[in-house]
């Protein structure tokens, strides 16, 4: 990886070019690609990129400021006017992602994800609503050296090369985490620990007792599982095979570094912010989703008439309508929540949108709403105080925010939960449950055992049996 640094982005023009892309595909385009790589999808509506024009990190950034910081540090990459594009151009984007909390050790697993890092990529499919892919290409362009006209010619043609390529590209095997090819129906034994019970239900009854004395309200526990195959697996097959399985869900793929990456899917969105206009969904409360239609009617009934169920959502809504409110002009929520089924599980969701105070971009509201209840607990000081305490793990970015930004002040961003960072051979799960008032140690046990499922079943499907 060697992005170009500040002061020569700085000094540079950014020209872009994009084009519709008939029949690429985001699989076969994650596959050839070189460089870092990242994936974002709900269902049919995603975006893959490659490449790296410019990177941001959290290096020498306060950690009280760790969201401005960021977003001081992209504004300054870019002077206005030196972004000119071809074509329906999106603005510039910075895709990555923050850690959980930014004091944790960046080592092993974590070992290139700092508390922040963002990627502006040198390339970007794109799913379009009613049309083809769109493909966007840029470069950096010294003024002084080099004619924009000349440089544009080239460019185009260059785009022009890669859409005809990805159109006529027959699907490629999967590869292994150095990018060389593996067998398309591998079978790799593997070996398996996780957290140990008697750790767990022990760390549950200490938060019900801080509950019980009126310390807490809620507070978000996680475990994990590793799993450690013979030989490394492809992870864009691992993504695949999540999409796949994932409908509804927002899934997420960000590799730094080859064989160095996060994946997972989400059940929630924690911040959305378009032309001032924010949305997000408020998640809390877990039933499965059962084998059958009834099953599945009679425990989403069951979840909407549980007080247990029902209290721990409504911790997550009131927090984040409340830190919202010096921030927007306007915010309106859902008045019940509704029930979201997903492949395995069941949630109770509620809906938030916001008109935010003019200048308020997406980061500005992502400071103000991390943590929020749903993966951390309420207050949150002393939910912090208590995770710090009791999980025996660095969580790194795993409940941290993840997704996109632009430079107007626009951005996506999903917890990434249900997840795992893999390091080559090793895979790393994480799965957390909301402890409140009337939790049971062993049914939160069980929940977290349903949230490894989505992971596992992709590790599986992609050759770890």
């Amino acid at each position: 990886m060697n992005p170009a640094n500040t002061a020569a982005i700085a000094q540079s023009r950014v020209l872009t070019v994009t084009a519709p892309a008939a029949g690429a595909d985001p699989v076969r385009f994650l596959r050839r690609a070189t460089g870092p790589r990242g994936f974002w999808a709900r269902s049919d509506r995603w975006i893959a990129h490659a490449g790296v024009l410019a990177t941001v990190s959290a290096e020498g950034t306060p950690p009280g400021r760790l969201f401005s910081g960021i977003e001081t540090s992209a504004l300054d990459l870019f002077v206005p006017g030196a972004a000119q594009g071809v074509g329906d151009a999106p603005g510039v984007r910075l895709f990555g992602g923050f850690a959980f909390r930014p004091e944790y050790a960046t080592v092993d697993l974590w070992s290139c994800f700092p508390p922040a890092l963002f990627h502006v990529p040198q390339l970007e499919l794109e799913s379009v609503s009613g049309g083809p892919p769109r493909l966007t290409v840029r470069i950096l362009v010294d003024p002084k050296r080099e004619r924009d006209e000349s440089i544009l010619t080239r460019l185009l043609a260059h785009a022009g090369r890669l859409c005809r390529e990805l159109n006529e590209a027959t699907e490629d095997g999967p590869r292994g985490s150095g990018g060389s090819p593996v067998l398309s129906s591998p079978r790799v034994p593997f070996t398996q620990a996780e957290s140990e019970r008697a750790d767990w239900d022990a760390a549950v009854r200490g938060a019900l007792a801080e509950i019980g004395e009126g310390r807490m309200s809620k507070v978000v526990l996680a475990r994990t599982l590793d799993v450690v195959t013979a030989e490394p697996l492809d992870p864009i097959e691992v993504v695949r095979r999540l999409w796949k399985d994932s409908d509804g869900s927002h899934v997420f793929f960000f590799e730094p570094e080859p064989g160095r990456a996060l994946v997972g899917a989400a059940p929630e969105t924690v911040t959305t912010v378009s032309q001032g206009h924010f949305r997000a969904t408020a998640v809390a409360g877990t039933v499965a989703r059962g084998e059958t239609p009834e099953e599945q009617d009679r425990l989403a009934k069951q979840l909407l008439e549980s007080e247990k169920e029902g209290v721990e959502q409504r911790i997550a809504l009131d927090d984040m309508v409340a830190r919202l409110g010096p921030l927007a002009e306007e915010v309106r929520s859902q008045p019940e929540p509704h029930v979201l089924t997903l492949a395995l599980l069941q949630h109770l969701e509620t809906e938030i949108h916001a008109r935010l105070t003019v200048g308020t971009s997406a980061l500005t509201v992502l400071e103000a709403l991390h943590p929020t209840p749903a993966v951390c607990g309420l207050p949150r000081d002393t939910a912090l105080e208590f995770i710090g305490e009791q999980e025996p793990f660095d969580r790194g970015w795993y409940a941290g925010p993840v997704g996109w930004f632009d430079l107007d002040g626009n951005g996506e961003f999903v917890p990434a939960l249900r997840c795992a960072v893999v390091h080559d051979d090793r895979w790393r799960l994480f799965a957390g449950a909301g402890i409140v008032r009337g939790s049971d140690p062993g049914l939160e046990w069980e929940e977290t055992s349903i949230k490894f499922e989505p992971m596992l079943r992709a590790l599986a499907a992609s050759g770890a049996r």
